[in-house]
C-alpha cells in the first residue's frame, strides 16, 4: 500500500509521483478489487470538512493525489510534509506515457461541447499508442448492459464533488478496473483553457494565472481563505 497522510481528516497519498504512477499500473495489470483515485485541493477538502457523507466517499479511494500547491502548505505548516504536488492533468499524461510499455487501456467520461473527444485528439497525436476504450459526456445503460469497449480506468470529468460521488455510487457497475476523478484536465489537456506556464506551475501559481484569465473564478478562490482558517484552527488545537 502507498504511504499516506491526513490534511482535515481526509487521506492524502504521501509518495513520490513516480511510485505512485508504477503502483496504479502494477494495480490496473495484477489487482482483482476496483479502485479509484481521487485528486483532493484546498477546494475540495473545504467542501468536505462541511460534506462528511463526501469525506467518508474521498476516504474510500485508494489512491488520493495532493492536486494543490495549497495541501503541500498545509501538509508543511502541521509537520508531515508531502514529497511533491500530482495534477490530474500531469498524472494522466503519464499514465499515457507509461502506457507504451505497460498497455492500458483508457476511457474519457464528462466535459462540455465535445471536450473529451479533443482531448483524446490531442493525446491520439503525442501517445499514438493509445487505447481508447470509450469516449462520451454522459455514461449510459441500456438492457442493463452498459455500453462501453474494453477499458481498464476511466477518467470522470464532472468536477467535484458530482465525480466523486457518482464514482462511488457507480463503480461497481462499470466494465473497468479503476475510475479517476479529473475535474478539469480535460479542458487543459484538449487547449481549451490554456495552462499556465511551467515555472508559473512551479513556484505554486497556477491558481493566480487561471485566476487573471477567468475572474469569474474568485468566489471559488475563496474557499482557499477557509482552507487555511481551517488549518490553522486545527493546528492551534493540536498545539
Amino acid at each position: 500500500m502507498l504511504k499516506s497522510i491526513n490534511i482535515l481528516d481526509v487521506k492524502i497519498t504521501s509518495e513520490p509521483e513516480e511510485k505512485v504512477l508504477e503502483y496504479v499500473l502494477q494495480r490496473l495489470k495484477n489487482g482483482s478489487k476496483k479502485f479509484f483515485v481521487t485528486t483532493p485541493n484546498p477546494e475540495i477538502l473545504t467542501y468536505a470538512s462541511s460534506h462528511l457523507d463526501y469525506k467518508d466517499k474521498l476516504n474510500e479511494a485508494e489512491v488520493s493525489l495532493p492536486d494543490g500547491i495549497g495541501l503541500l502548505f498545509a501538509a508543511k505548516l502541521m509537520r508531515k510534509p508531502l514529497k511533491s504536488r500530482i495534477t490530474g492533468t500531469d498524472f494522466i499524461e503519464k499514465l499515457c506515457l507509461a502506457s507504451k510499455d505497460q498497455p492500458v487501456s483508457m476511457g474519457f467520461l464528462g466535459g462540455k461541447g465535445g471536450v473529451a473527444e479533443k482531448a483524446v485528439e490531442r493525446l491520439r497525436k503525442k501517445y499514438p499508442w493509445l487505447k481508447i476504450g470509450f469516449i462520451g459526456e454522459e455514461w449510459k445503460e441500456t438492457g442493463g448492459s452498459v455500453i462501453f469497449g474494453p477499458t481498464d480506468i476511466l477518467f470522470v470529468a464532472f468536477g467535484a464533488p458530482k465525480q466523486e460521488e457518482w464514482i462511488y455510487k457507480n463503480l461497481n457497475k462499470l466494465p473497468v478496473k479503476a475510475a479517476m476523478g479529473v475535474g478539469g484536465a480535460f479542458d487543459y489537456i484538449s487547449g481549451n483553457v490554456q495552462r499556465a506556464p511551467f515555472f508559473v506551475r512551479k513556484i505554486g501559481l497556477e491558481w493566480l494565472f487561471r485566476l487573471i484569465r477567468e475572474p469569474w473564478r474568485l468566489k471559488r478562490q475563496l474557499s482557499l481563505i477557509k482552507f487555511i482558517w481551517l488549518i490553522l484552527k486545527r493546528k492551534n488545537k493540536k498545539y
